[in-house]
């Protein structure tokens, strides 16, 4: 199979730093013009991000997370990592019950992103849910503290329109329902 002429060639990767949650990769690379350099890059493994709707269709179910890169809390489409032999709709129900509580009806598959493939290898699969009702408590990891909240989905497509929803991974989720 021939290579794009724009490729470039790894020759080495290493980790650069690693900490939980994520890890920095270092990848010697040659250039197509034969130039060699290094290219660093998050490296986060592929995560689920739900829109899950309340039984009556009108409501979805929100988050509100303090995120502390940006020091402020983040209302957002609840959302996270697939564990290693998981299937992704696995991951999209149990991400989505342990943040919120809710268990979906359906779950169903609707787009695929890379968001920041400039500095990350991150893949995002978005997920709508249905029917979605609370059955339990959430089952957070240590590190998270969660609110949950629903919201009629008109009004959450006007905040992401308003800017009031800041969450990258919550508009462009929105964005695509909507064009779909």
């Amino acid at each position: 199979m021939p290579t794009d002429d724009l490729a470039w060639e790894t020759t080495a990767t290493t980790t650069a730093y690693d900490c939980p949650g994520f890890v920095i990769r270092r990848d010697e690379t040659r250039l197509p013009d034969g130039t060699e350099t290094d290219y660093d890059y998050l490296h986060d493994g592929p995560a689920v991000v739900v829109l899950g709707f309340t039984p009556d269709g009108d409501e979805v179910v929100l988050i509100e997370e303090w995120r502390q890169a940006v020091g402020r809390v983040n209302r957002a489409l609840p959302a996270g990592s697939v564990e290693p032999g998981e299937s992704l709709a696995a991951a999209a129900r149990r991400e989505f019950r342990e943040e919120t509580g809710y268990e979906p009806a359906t779950i169903e598959q609707y787009a695929t992103y890379e968001p920041a493939n400039g500095i990350s290898d991150a893949v995002h699969h978005y997920f709508r849910a249905t029917d979605c009702t609370p059955t339990a408590s959430q089952t957070l990891d240590d590190d998270e503290t969660i609110r949950v909240d629903t919201e009629p989905y008109d009004d959450l497509v006007a905040a992401v329109r308003d800017d009031d929803i800041r969450d990258g991974r919550t508009a462009l989720g929105v964005l695509q329902h909507e064009l779909a």
